[in-house]
């Protein structure tokens, strides 16, 4: 079993408080990153617009997929929301627990079923879960059995059509160029390799309409990146 890297690195910032610790994600595009532990406990002062809108948009009982340290559900709760923190990683969920989220639920998204939310809540590009294109109606689907009547699924994706500007990393022609591979890495500790999926705006709205879904932009696009809400169609 791969090792629980995100957890590794975000137990050990929330115990020693080290600003200088980093994770290391490898790319299908590039050299290595460094990402800054210390952007999962960011002080909500710091949130992007972008970010701040999104929770603002959130209403009834909330689902936050991927929650990580649990920034956004801290602030749900101090708006007085109902809101379930997600998390596939063991230790990020004690960190959750230990931060102070009420809901912590670890487990697998695609596993979870008998439950409805009014706002599942899918930040840094949740949808990207999806891995490739040809998965993401599938995603849709089972996000569509998780919510109530009425209710709604807020994501933010981006179009990094960017990367490929400049002739450096070549245009994918097996795959749609939205998908990235990546690999975290903590003191040495590589987790496993998983695919990301990107969606700009176009895309997503083929899909979502094909779908049976209104797809709204909320804000954006703003360097490259928006946020958006997905909602039943009525017949």
């Amino acid at each position: 079993m791969a090792a629980d890297v995100q957890g590794l690195a975000l137990m050990e910032y929330w115990q020693h408080k080290d600003k200088k610790l980093k994770l290391k994600l490898h790319t299908s595009y590039g050299p290595p990153e460094r990402m800054p532990v210390q952007v999962f406990f960011r002080d909500p002062r710091k949130y992007s617009e972008l970010e701040r809108q999104a929770l603002g948009h959130c209403r009834g009982r909330v689902l936050d997929v991927g929650a990580g340290a649990g920034a956004f559900p801290l602030v749900l709760q101090e708006q007085g929301l109902a809101v379930t923190a997600l998390e596939n990683s063991p230790l990020s969920c004690e960190v959750m627990r230990l931060r102070g989220v009420k809901d912590v639920l670890l487990g697998d998204l695609w596993e979870l079923e008998g439950v409805q939310y009014d706002t599942l809540l899918l930040m840094m590009n949740g949808l990207g879960l999806a891995g490739t294109l040809p998965e993401l109606p599938g995603l849709l689907q089972h996000l569509r059995g998780l919510l109530a009547p009425g209710g709604q699924i807020l994501f933010d994706s981006s179009d990094i059509r960017y990367l490929y500007d400049g002739g450096d990393v070549p245009v994918p022609q097996d795959r749609y160029w939205g998908e990235i591979l990546y690999q975290y890495e903590y003191k040495g500790e590589r987790g496993e390799e998983f695919s990301w999926l990107y969606l700009d705006t176009e895309v997503m709205s083929v899909i979502a309409g094909d779908m049976g879904f209104y797809f709204d932009v909320l804000y954006g696009p703003e360097q490259d990146q928006y946020l958006a809400r997905l909602t039943e169609a009525q017949p």
